[in-house]
Formats: structure tokens, C-alpha cells, sequence
């Protein structure tokens, strides 16, 4: 009986908004129960931060999380020991809702939570994108739209996806081809940010790999004829690389680093490396960037008397946009709103901000950006792939203090405090309000269906960036290891 009135209770609340809808109190509501622990959560995977496809203890929590709570979990997918499928409900006449969690690290990043720069002795990573909240947040949600399953009895279903190696390795395109988001009718997911927002728009296209350049040792100083310098490969595809960048589309991004430049200067280097990324919103551009650096990397190996390979670790769409879901996201954003700073957390904002190159106003962390569905991004993210396979929605909201930049050590510092813990909980809920409106409209999920077809065209055939077949679980290892 309670369980007819309920859902009756939300029938009336659909049917008698015309513009606007409602959500039980109960998702919410489960979320400030789950606050203190989720917290729990994201400040152990913020104080064990660990590298691109190493996240086995990240992995394990986030699992543990989400079984106490009744979720079937299948584990080690798409060859990627750490990536997982947490599902609950059952489908019946209802979508699958699934949600994205990222959690991997940045390596260089290590800081403690202070709002000046304080490194950690002794530790390398450092969750400089948040990815610890990311991971913590969307389990939170995802805890409560099974719990609001249970409480409804209404069909559904809803799916964890634990993702990764974000941060390069493109975990969630292996997790694409393998076919695991087939059968969902939308994905949902958010990111830190120094913003609240639910605007859509485009990213980044991208592909990353390794350049090795294999050379002849030899003494740099009492027979340097007998070498050939891996490193000067190196340097001489560096410099035509470097050239390219007058003759590519306009904003086409080409950034590298020399992981391995040899091991002293007395020895002709028989070995080094040029780790590249490109990136452009079209994928096309990518392709045809990339196969012109590859020329490059040949003429500089004949040029050294080297030779060269090359290992791709990376390749992601840029996301594709749906205004539908947009405007479901943006609705329970503005029923959740923004982040309110304690003293404590005003004074650790100031002080940090300091040390920023932007400073906006302390208010804006509790201010919602303006909604829009053709936002461009100048970032690349691995959800791309899964945008162009099944409707996707995300949201941003202030996990950081304003003026923030991502992969910084002030990112790094507010993910491990109360205001990163207070902006996971703001998404965690409009997560799972935004996902209670979809189980409950069918309508919506189909309308978001249909402008997905539409955006991506009726010839439009997935080709992955990625050509690769098995990921490349070692792509954090220093070079020479």
C-alpha cells in the first residue's frame, strides 16, 4: 500500500507541473545520510592516489561501496583489471540509467590539503582532476537511485561504471568497443570544477602515444662516431613537429615531453622517447595531425641514423551534446544550487587564492553558471566515445575554490578538504535527482534518444581513435623501467 501511494504521489507531482517536475525528498535525503561517507570514501582514494590502470584499491572501495548496497558487480571488464559494472534494479518497462566514475590520478601532483604548496615526501600522484571526488560522488548517486528503486518498485535499472585511467589511458573507449553501454538508454556523469554547471557542449578530440627512438651507444667523449643518438631522434622530430604548428587547422593543440632522454650525458643515449598528444574538436584533424607527426618521426630516425616506434596509449572523441538532457540536468542543478563555505573553508579560499593567477569572488562557488547547449570545451575526455554511442549528459559543479584551474596543485589541495566534500555531495544529488526524472519520463529518454540520432546523422558509423586492441595497462611506467 505505502509503495502504490508513493508512486502515486509522483504520478500527481509529473502530471501537475507543466514546466518544471519533482522528486521524492527520500533521494536526497538518502544522500545527507550517505554524506559523511561518502566524504570517507573520496578522502581515502585522495590519501592512496594511484596512476592510470594501478587503481586497485580506488577500484576495490568504490566496489565494496556499491555491494553493501545490493549492486551485482562484475568485475575486470574489457581487459582492464580495475574497471568494473556495478548494476541494481530490473529493467522491465523502465530505462538503465548508467553513471560514470572516474578515479585515477595524476602522476607529479602530490600536495597536502593546504591552501599554500606543501608537497608530500615521499609521494609521486596526486588527484590534481578531483577523480577521487568523481569516483566517491557517482557511488554516492548511484547508492541512492537503487535505494529510491527499492523504495518505488518501479522498473529501472541503474549501472556503475567504474572507468579507468582517464588521464591518458582512455579506459572508457575499451569499455565502448567492448560493447558493455549497448543496452543503456543514458549515461550520466559530472566532473570537479572550480563552477557549478550544467551547460553542454563539445571537448576535445585526442590522440596520445609514445615515440621511441632506438640509436648505438657509444663513449660521448673518447669514440662518439661509433654512436647514434637515440635523443637526437628525438629532438630533431621535436623540432619538426614544432614547425607543424604554422601549418595545421586553427585550433589543433600539439603538446609533448621527453620521458626518457638517456642516463648521462658521457653516453651516446641508445634509447629515448617523445610522449605526444593532439587534439582538435574534429577527430578527422586528429587523424590526419597524427599521421603527419608519424612522417615526421620517420624522417627524423633516417635523419639520426635511428629508428623509431610507436606505441598509441590514447585516443578519445570529443563529446556530442544533448540539449535534452541538458535541460533534465539543469533543472535539478538549480533545485540543489551551489556550495556555501563555512568560516574555516572562507579562510582556506582566501588564503589560496593567492596564490592564483584568477581570483573571482568567493560568491560565485554558490552562483550556477548560465545554461547553454553549445558550450566548447578545450579539454579532451574519454566520455567522448561514449557520448557518440548512447546519450550523455554531465555536469560540473565547485569542488574547487573559484579561480582553480584543473591539473594544479590547488586542485589537488581543495579534493582533499571539506569544500571538495561539500561540492561531490552537490553532484552526487543532482546526479540522482536528474536520474529519478528520467526513470520516471519515458517520454524524455526517448526525445533524447531521437535529438542523439539526429546529432550524430543517419550514416554516422563508430570508428574509435583508439586502434588498439588491448589497453595498455603499464602506459604510467617511467621509461626504462
Amino acid at each position: 500500500m505505502k509503495s502504490t501511494l508513493l508512486r502515486a504521489a509522483l504520478l500527481g507531482c509529473l502530471l501537475s507541473t507543466a514546466n518544471a517536475w519533482c522528486a521524492p525528498k527520500d533521494v536526497t535525503t538518502t544522500l545527507d545520510a550517505y554524506a559523511q561517507r561518502q566524504a570517507e570514501v573520496g578522502k581515502a582514494l585522495w590519501q592512496h592516489p594511484e596512476l592510470g590502470y594501478l587503481e586497485s584499491e580506488s577500484s576495490a572501495l568504490l566496489q565494496r561501496e556499491l555491494r553493501e548496497a545490493g549492486f551485482r558487480i562484475q568485475a575486470g571488464v574489457a581487459g582492464m583489471p580495475t574497471a568494473f559494472v556495478a548494476t541494481y534494479g530490473k529493467r522491465g518497462n523502465g530505462p538503465v540509467i548508467g553513471l560514470l566514475a572516474e578515479m585515477d590520478a595524476l602522476p607529479g601532483m602530490a600536495q597536502a590539503a593546504e591552501p599554500v604548496r606543501t608537497e608530500i615526501p615521499g609521494q609521486d600522484a596526486g588527484q590534481a582532476c578531483g577523480h577521487n571526488l568523481f569516483g566517491a560522488a557517482s557511488v554516492g548517486a548511484a547508492r541512492a537511485i537503487a535505494q529510491w528503486l527499492k523504495d518505488t518498485g518501479n522498473d529501472g535499472e541503474v549501472r556503475l561504471y567504474g572507468t579507468p585511467a582517464e588521464e591518458g589511458g582512455s579506459g572508457k573507449v575499451y569499455m565502448t568497443k567492448a560493447g558493455l553501454f549497448n543496452d543503456v538508454d543514458v549515461v550520466l556523469h559530472w566532473h570537479p570544477s572550480a563552477d557549478n554547471s550544467a551547460a553542454q557542449g563539445t571537448t576535445l578530440a585526442n590522440t596520445s602515444g609514445k615515440f621511441r627512438f632506438h640509436g648505438r651507444a657509444a663513449h660521448a667523449a673518447i669514440a662518439p662516431e661509433r654512436g647514434r643518438s637515440a635523443l637526437d631522434g628525438v629532438e630533431a622530430f621535436n623540432y619538426m613537429a614544432n614547425l607543424m604548428r604554422e601549418h595545421v587547422p586553427d585550433g589543433t593543440r600539439i603538446h609533448y615531453v621527453i620521458s626518457n632522454g638517456g642516463a648521462a650525458p658521457n653516453v651516446v643515449p641508445d634509447a629515448a622517447e617523445a610522449y605526444y598528444y593532439v587534439r582538435h574538436t574534429d577527430p578527422a584533424v586528429v587523424r590526419d595531425v597524427f599521421e603527419r607527426l608519424h612522417k615526421a618521426a620517420e624522417g627524423a630516425a633516417m635523419g639520426t641514423g635511428t629508428t623509431v616506434e610507436f606505441e598509441q596509449t590514447g585516443g578519445v572523441f570529443s563529446l556530442l551534446p544533448n540539449d535534452t538532457l541538458g535541460q533534465v540536468m539543469q533543472a535539478a542543478l538549480q533545485q540543489v544550487g551551489g556550495v556555501r563555505y563555512d568560516a574555516t573553508e572562507q579562510a582556506f579560499a582566501q588564503r589560496m587564492q593567492q596564490t592564483l593567477e584568477k581570483r573571482p569572488g568567493l560568491e560565485s562557488a554558490l552562483q550556477l553558471q548560465p545554461y547553454r547547449a553549445d558550450a566548447a570545451g578545450s579539454a579532451s575526455t574519454d566520455v567522448g566515445d561514449v557520448s557518440w554511442n548512447v546519450p550523455t549528459v554531465g555536469l560540473s559543479t565547485a569542488t574547487w575554490v573559484p579561480g582553480t584551474p584543473a591539473h594544479s596543485w590547488q586542485a589537488v589541495a581543495a579534493s582533499g578538504m571539506s569544500i571538495g566534500d561539500k561540492g561531490a555531495l552537490n553532484a552526487a544529488k543532482v546526479l540522482a535527482l536528474a536520474a529519478v526524472q528520467l526513470l520516471q519520463s519515458p517520454e524524455t529518454v526517448r526525445k533524447a534518444r531521437q535529438e542523439f540520432d539526429e546529432r550524430r546523422g543517419k550514416d554516422f558509423h563508430y570508428q574509435p581513435l583508439l586502434q588498439r586492441d588491448a589497453p595498455p595497462l603499464d602506459y604510467r611506467r617511467k621509461a626504462g623501467e
